[in-house]
């Protein structure tokens, strides 16, 4: 059995690469040129560069190694995917049959037509449950009242705008909403809400209701705690299980010389 990794950015790819070695499964990887680092070939057995629309040279690559189940890991941003992408012939087929361009039906659509070709997605924490933090207070300092409150208004919020397909992080501060995220992602989102409001904010970053997760699983990591200290936010909410979290031993280490809560519910 071989494995195929669909690669984006950042360092979800790499923890999966390893992952992979540690339970001895080969693995070659479909890195997204416009995204993925280049120091993954020194990781994987065999990399095959592709462009955001070249889904049939993907497949075909995939199909010339013999991969049968395949990975999805690392973000492609959203705007790479709706505004810069060139589809291929078999992309552009894609395309044409979605009833909406959100990044969960072209996602999900391309899945299906892997799995018309013999190839099946996997849960993208296949090889990396360890890093699924459990339910409960992660740090010495857990929430204090006002950050509870602001996480309950954040869930709210949260089950509110679920069936929209909208970003997964929402900060908070006193039960006011102060930035959702969109396009821009999980980091951007956080430092947008420190321009708004300087400090004691809360930020809520959730599994959606129906998360998928063989692709666009809510990570969180030593970059996330950065833009939080950068924008004044005191306090982390994730969805235990469903949130990966990267670091975690160096997250928490600078989480608790910061002060900062961080809680998997």
């Amino acid at each position: 059995m071989k494995f195929g990794l669909i690669a984006g950015n950042g360092r979800f790819p790499f923890m999966v690469l390893q992952g992979a070695r540690r339970s001895g499964v080969q693995m070659v990887v479909a890195a997204i040129r416009e995204e993925t680092d280049p120091e993954i070939e020194t990781l994987a057995d065999r990399v095959e560069w592709v462009g955001i629309g070249q889904l049939g040279r993907m497949i075909r690559f995939f199909k010339d190694e013999g991969v049968d189940k395949a990975i999805m890991a690392g973000q492609v941003k959203h705007v790479q995917i709706f505004s810069r992408a060139v589809p291929d012939a078999r992309m552009l087929k894609v395309l044409l049959k979605l009833p909406r361009r959100n990044t969960d039906a072209l996602i999900g659509a391309i899945a299906t037509e892997l799995q018309t070709e013999g190839i099946e997605l996997l849960d993208s924490t296949h090889f990396l449950q360890d890093s699924l933090p459990q339910a409960g207070v992660l740090t010495r300092r857990g929430p204090d009242k006002h950050e509870r409150a602001d996480i309950e208004y954040g869930l709210e919020i949260a089950r509110g705008i679920a069936h929209l397909d909208l970003g997964q992080t929402i900060v908070v501060r006193s039960k006011a909403c102060v930035a959702i995220e969109a396009m821009e992602g999980t980091d951007e989102t956080i430092r947008r809400a420190g321009r708004l409001v300087k400090r004691g904010l809360t930020v809520v970053k959730l599994a959606k209701p129906n998360q998928d997760m063989r692709f666009d699983v809510p990570v969180v990591g030593l970059p996330t705690l950065t833009a939080m200290i950068e924008a004044g936010a005191t306090c982390l909410c994730t969805t235990a299980g469903k949130t990966l979290m990267f670091d975690r031993d160096e997250m928490i280490r600078v989480a608790n010389e910061k002060k900062i809560a961080i809680v998997a519910v």
